[in-house]
């Protein structure tokens, strides 16, 4: 099926536009590091209003410290970092994947489907590139997360996310102790508040 001309001239031109690239307001991205210099967890640090007197029992105003939440904006809201839909995405995981060694690269998609897609002509137009080969587990290998763990290996990956969740709630938990405690108006609220929270 070939896609009309005036929707590909739209595909090809002026989309990167319509991707959102601003900051949000009163915040700014940080990243916490990893045991690893490549384990790079992006947070928002928010910065919150002071807390005014007679709020919650506080005699005089008070600053609040900045709050840290896990950012969901991947590279879109990096100033430094080329958008290019139709080359994707930096691959966060390749480094790590290739450094356990178990997986090797296929000269072509395993499946006759993807390859019969890749050859038809009639999709060169919305083609995307393929920058990267795709890979398979060496003979012998398994390589899925819950193999790893259960091996007892913590990958990067596994490190990644048990920082994006705990959301330096160390670091929080010693920043709540200098703030007001707040009204609670009777709820029931954990002193550690995780993502399933």
């Amino acid at each position: 099926m070939a896609i009309p001309t005036d929707e590909m001239k739209t595909f090809e031109a002026g989309q990167e536009d319509k991707i959102t690239r601003t900051p949000f307001p009163n915040s700014h991205k940080v990243y916490i590091e990893g045991s690893d210099p490549s384990i790079q967890v992006p947070m928002r640090e928010i910065a919150l209003s002071p807390a005014k007197a007679g709020q919650g029992g506080i005699e005089d105003d008070e600053e609040n410290l900045p709050l840290k939440v896990y950012d969901t904006s991947g590279p879109y809201t990096e100033p430094d970092v080329e958008i290019d839909v139709r080359n994707g995405l930096a691959p966060l995981r390749a480094q790590w994947i290739r450094e356990r060694g178990d997986v090797e690269e296929l000269d072509q998609v395993s499946s006759l489907y993807g390859r019969e897609r890749a050859e038809d002509p009639l999709l060169a137009p919305i083609r995307f590139e393929r920058a990267r080969k795709t890979l398979r587990a060496k003979p012998g290998r398994c390589v899925t997360q819950m193999h790893y763990a259960r091996d007892g290996i913590v990958t990067p990956e596994m490190e990644y996310i048990a920082i994006r969740e705990n959301q330096a709630c160390e670091e929080a938990t010693e920043a709540l102790k200098r703030q007001h405690p707040g009204v609670d108006w009777g709820a029931k609220i954990p002193k550690a508040i995780t993502p399933e929270f």
